[in-house]
């Protein structure tokens, strides 16, 4: 009996066909993949340079509109997160109590509105301004646990930063800016959560109990977006 071997021929040249067709598919889709995912990698690496970019620029800004007044009001500004710190604790609050004391409000007087005018410049990528308020380990007056000590500091430093926040919005300096401040500016109380240590790796106490202004760009949401398009 005489076989077709033509069928079968055509029956395999089709099938290779087929898989040719489906391997340039697939190279297609690997391509498209990763030309999508080094455009994404482009993107997260530019958003991280105009961070860095930015945060220079603002360092710098702040630096230049205080550098004459740090000394003075024992202060510094931190590089790497754009944190104005203020630590002198004796100037800022009593021991165990909310109430701004009157040097720490002549500082503010002074402070805020000019913090604000150099930000407002950079107001697209500013996500939120942080008034941080950070206590010591202790607890003044009768002896409390670990945990006891940190709450009842937790409930301080909550009060303290939204004090200081009550005071800054108050100010008529900023009353134009008012709206947008009240849209970034929170009061977020840490109690001992961020320690000051010394070199001997021992807490140093005093300069734990500050107040800082800290900047959060939105750097970090951008990022975010675009890993969840993924």
């Amino acid at each position: 009996m005489k076989h077709d071997h033509t069928e079968d021929g055509e029956h395999w040249l089709s099938l290779s066909d087929m898989m040719s067709g489906l391997m340039v598919i697939f190279l297609f889709i690997a391509i498209t993949y990763m030309m999508n995912a080094k455009h994404e990698k482009d993107k997260v690496v530019e958003i991280a340079v105009t961070y860095e970019k930015n945060k220079d620029i603002i360092y710098s800004r702040l630096i230049k509109e205080f550098k004459n007044d740090l000394d003075k009001w024992n202060a510094e500004i931190d590089k790497d997160n754009l944190s104005f710190r203020f630590k002198a604790p004796d100037i800022l609050f009593d021991i165990g109590k909310s109430g701004l004391k009157p040097p720490f409000k002549e500082i503010l007087n002074s402070f805020f509105p000019r913090y604000i005018n150099v930000l407002k410049d950079y107001a697209q990528e500013i996500e939120e301004i942080r008034i941080e308020g950070h206590t010591s380990l202790d607890w003044a007056g009768d002896s409390y646990s670990a945990d006891e000590s940190y709450f009842k500091n937790m409930a301080l430093s909550q009060e303290r930063t939204r004090a200081t926040l009550e005071y800054c919005l108050s100010l008529p300096q900023i009353s134009e800016k008012r709206i947008w401040i009240k849209s970034v500016l929170t009061a977020n109380g840490l109690s001992s959560s961020k320690l000051i240590y010394k070199e001997d790796k021992t807490e140093d106490a005093a300069r734990s109990r500050r107040v800082e202004f800290r900047i959060r760009t939105n750097a970090e949401q951008q990022i975010i977006k675009i890993l969840k398009k993924k």
